[in-house]
């Protein structure tokens, strides 16, 4: 049986990426990666119709050709300071006359955790069970086959502002795409980068993009928090630029080659000036005088959002950073430094076919989209305010943009 490819979609604020994968002898394979600058995006909120629609179909366009698939679907990341995350608790009554927990029964009751109170102008993306609880024994994975009658289940709620999720799926439509799922984008990045151990350990999960950092929380195999800081590696190059006075393509440049790496405080960089001719030299002193504050910045109102909704007794073992910021020299001891554990760089490594190339933090995302889409975004089921799933809301939606 020939199995149909997979497309994730990751359209950023820097970039946009597709990713093509299908089925290998030894599970999925990526046979095509595409990208194109995003210039219509800012902070995962469309800015600009057209020109999304075009990165879109310029990355996707390359990706068909890496691949020799026509792309005609695809999972689409989503991110942006509207998106929310709570967790919810709900119980229903088994309902099979021997009382064994059914698959049915799952669904029931991780229908019931999303009947929480939401602006109207609010929807569920996900609802993600942590554990599951059964005749009060508690801390159950996979509650189906055993035997009860109440079945409760603890369920991560991920919700989103609709008219930022609509203009994301028009852009979508637009390019010439059906979305088949959208999924908040740390929990695809912590598919492509994380180990089973580590999500059952503890461990925060950093995506830093070039608008936004993700934050996800793992721990006993489930996730705990999740939010996004509206800060990224845009403003860094813009800090850069203004600081040295110099381009935003040099200021770019300075700060893949030398971030906040630490040196000889008297070594020179070179610098372009504003006319774009001109050259001049800075110290690494005064880079890093620019870099640190910001860096520092950055992962400290991410530690404060998880600070201020984990709870305090929540072992956490390590952090792992990931996205095109991860990429910044000397980032890791800042990170060591503000959540006081032992950080590493995530790198996309749960699927087959990638080369060192793309074996890389910034297609993080893109790469966990085909991963979590199929078995995160369409699987489990994530009920809207009325009871809709999720297929039945992103129709609504279509509808309400096409009709």
């Amino acid at each position: 049986m020939k199995h149909a490819p997979i497309c994730g979609l990751d359209i950023g604020t820097t970039k946009t990426c597709a990713v093509v994968a299908t089925e290998g002898p030894d599970g999925l394979e990526i046979v095509g990666i595409g990208e194109a600058p995003s210039l219509g995006m800012r902070r995962g909120v469309v800015v600009d119709l057209e020109q999304t629609v075009r990165s879109i179909e310029a990355a996707v366009e390359k990706a068909e050709r890496m691949a020799g698939i026509h792309i005609e679907e695809a999972y689409v990341g989503i991110t942006g300071d509207h998106v929310r995350s709570t967790n919810n608790r709900a119980a229903v009554a088994v309902m099979s006359d021997d009382r064994e927990v059914t698959q049915s029964d799952v669904r029931r009751v991780i229908d019931a955790s999303t009947v929480i109170n939401l602006p109207a102008e609010r929807q569920i993306l996900h609802a993600l069970p942590r554990t599951f609880t059964v005749d009060g024994q508690d801390g159950i994975a996979d509650p189906v086959g055993m035997t009860g009658g109440r079945l409760e289940v603890d369920t991560h709620l991920i919700t989103a502002g609709s008219s930022f999720v609509t203009n994301v799926l028009k852009c979508v439509h637009r390019a010439g795409l059906e979305a088949t799922g959208l999924v908040f984008e740390p929990l695809a990045s912590s598919a492509a980068t994380l180990s089973h151990e580590e999500r059952q350990v503890g461990v925060v999960l950093l995506d830093i993009g070039g608008g936004t950092t993700d934050i996800a929380i793992h721990s006993g195999g489930g996730v705990v928090f999740s939010a996004t800081v509206p800060v990224g590696g845009t403003i860094l190059t813009n800090d850069i630029a203004l600081g040295l006075k110099t381009t935003a393509a040099c200021a770019e440049e300075i700060k893949q080659r030398h971030g906040a790496a630490a040196g000889d405080d008297g070594e020179r960089i070179a610098i372009t000036a504003l006319d774009g001719r001109t050259k001049r030299e800075t110290s690494a002193a005064e880079l890093r005088r620019i870099v640190v504050p910001r860096v520092l910045e950055t992962f400290r109102m991410a530690k404060a959002k998880i600070v201020e909704n984990v709870p305090r007794d929540l072992v956490l073992a390590e952090v792992v950073l990931t996205g095109g910021g991860a990429l910044l020299p000397g980032i890791e001891p800042i990170a060591e430094e503000v959540f006081g554990l032992p950080v590493r760089i995530g790198v996309p490594t749960a699927i087959g076919g990638l080369t060192d190339t793309f074996a890389q933090p910034q297609y993080a995302t893109a790469i966990g989209l085909v991963l979590f889409g199929p078995d995160g975004a369409a699987i489990r089921p994530g009920a809207g305010r009325r009871g809709r799933t999720f297929l039945d809301r992103v129709r609504a939606w279509f509808s309400e943009i096409w009709n």
